[in-house]
């Protein structure tokens, strides 16, 4: 961590330095990405003999996301095969080890811009997992302009269009920003401006502004029992 009288700036460039080692990477080739764009996960691969090395790099991985939300979403999707992973599954931790040794230096820069404005970005990759074809919800807060709150979960229903998908993201955006806007109030700083939810489906941001539109919603179940101002 590096601290000035503006800015504070969090990485954790030593633990990835040890968490190479620990992996035997530290003086492989880097990678310009976590992922490989053209990934297709296999429904059977070769199974791992030992999970237990490749759950622990899991598992510090996912810490890592502390300071790195660029991984986000790599980890989450290793994440979800703990339980048995297979060769597939420990190249593509790999991989995104080798992506870290290319951006070992990056992190998290805040700075003092002076208010506590609060306002958020929705996303979802409808059907994304080939497996079981359930979308992931991705999202990420600002709060005076700074980076403080990352998500990148796969979604508990299957979404018939990518119009619901990315009402489901919306939906856990808006708990996300209903959360921080109690938590600058309990902290005596509280946001007086409206806050700021931002959304890239026409469809979705219609039907979030008319939620009467019965034909297009009648199917969809969401917990919107947190958001309430």
């Amino acid at each position: 961590m590096t601290t000035s009288s503006k800015w504070l700036y969090l990485n954790q460039q030593k633990y990835i330095v040890n968490l190479l080692q620990d992996a035997d990477l530290l003086h492989s080739k880097s990678a310009a990405t976590p992922l490989d764009s053209k990934l297709k996960l296999e429904s059977d691969g070769e199974a791992l003999d030992s999970p237990s090395h490749y759950q622990k790099l899991v598992r510090k991985l996912i810490y890592l996301t502390i300071t790195r939300p660029d991984i986000a979403f790599a980890v989450s999707l290793v994440s979800q095969h703990m339980h048995a992973p297979t060769i597939q599954h420990l190249g593509i931790v790999k991989r995104i080890l080798r992506y870290l040794k290319g951006s070992i230096g990056r992190g998290i820069v805040m700075n003092n811009n002076g208010h506590t404005n609060i306002m958020g970005y929705s996303d979802s990759d409808w059907a994304g997992n080939a497996l079981d074809r359930r979308s992931t919800t991705d999202y990420c807060m600002f709060v005076g302009g700074n980076l403080v709150s990352w998500k990148s979960k796969k979604q508990n229903v299957v979404a018939r269009s990518s119009t619901e998908a990315e009402y489901h993201a919306m939906t856990s955006t808006a708990c996300e920003l209903v959360w921080l806007k109690r938590l600058l109030t309990d902290l005596c700083c509280p946001c007086s401006i409206l806050m700021t939810l931002y959304c890239d489906n026409q469809a979705a941001m219609h039907i979030a502004s008319n939620p009467v539109f019965h034909e297009r919603t009648k199917h969809i179940e969401v917990d919107c029992h947190y958001i309430q101002q």
